[in-house]
């Protein structure tokens, strides 16, 4: 039995997420059905993480068992021959039988896309969200530093998380002022709670709008109360970009 670890790339805009659901189209059940037709056999794809609707990835990690004896090499190719293009096998690995793609991840790298400009985009519209007020980008990078460390996130969740614990760890928290008038939130965790980037991403909005200052994150985070925080932006500027196992 092979164990096969694949990188994903995929535009979420037309999907209803990550995880398969009936009579709803999604990216597990889309990647598994152009596998199955590939080895014949019916396989469990595990991801990293699930993604929510409209959410992208630009480097999704999944992995699944098969008897196939296609050469490793031609698997991104027959898979990909397979499926909408709206969803790319970007590499495949064989790797030992004890790697699990969500078990063995160490950290994960998110980013959130604003388009800060007065007018938006048509062409990029489903891939970053549109604040046409102008952000001030200082006070968001000083702010962004207060979420980097061990922290209960509680205050950034949203209801309905079925973790346990909200405590996780961000060991690198950015934001990134590109030259298109386009500004990069990457934060880079141990993991997520759900929603957590995307609330995050509203805080830091909310501060780049002069609503709150940078030095009110650190009693929000202590606050745990999800009312003092930000609201959730929507899906469409959120990417996955990638996932790390070392």
């Amino acid at each position: 039995m092979r164990n096969i670890r694949l990188t994903i790339e995929y535009d979420g805009k037309d999907f209803n997420g990550w995880q398969k659901q009936p009579n709803k189209l999604n990216i597990q059940g889309t990647i598994e059905k152009a596998i199955e037709k590939i080895t014949g056999e019916e396989i469990d794809l595990m991801a990293s993480g699930r993604t929510d609707r409209g959410v992208h990835a630009l480097g999704q990690v999944a992995n699944f068992k098969t008897n196939s004896t296609l050469p490793i090499e031609k698997f991104p190719i027959a898979i990909n021959s397979n499926m909408k293009s709206s969803i790319r096998i970007k590499d495949a690995k064989e790797v030992d039988e004890r790697f699990h793609s969500r078990l063995s991840c160490k950290r994960k790298t998110y980013r959130y896309v604003i388009n800060n400009s007065k007018y938006g985009s048509s062409i990029y519209r489903n891939l970053e969200t549109h604040i046409p007020v102008k952000l001030d980008i200082e006070k968001m990078k000083e702010a962004v530093k207060y979420f980097e460390g061990e922290h209960d996130f509680k205050a950034f969740k949203a209801s309905g998380t079925s973790s346990k614990s909200s405590v996780r760890i961000i060991y690198k928290a950015e934001v990134i002022e590109k030259p298109d008038e386009r500004i990069w939130i990457e934060l880079t965790g141990s993991g997520f709670l759900y929603n957590m980037v995307r609330i995050i991403s509203g805080t830091l909005v909310d501060v780049g709008l002069g609503k709150i200052e940078p030095k009110e994150i650190k009693n929000i985070i202590e606050s745990k109360d999800r009312q003092k925080a930000g609201k959730t932006l929507a899906p469409q500027g959120l990417f996955l970009v990638k996932v790390e196992y070392e």
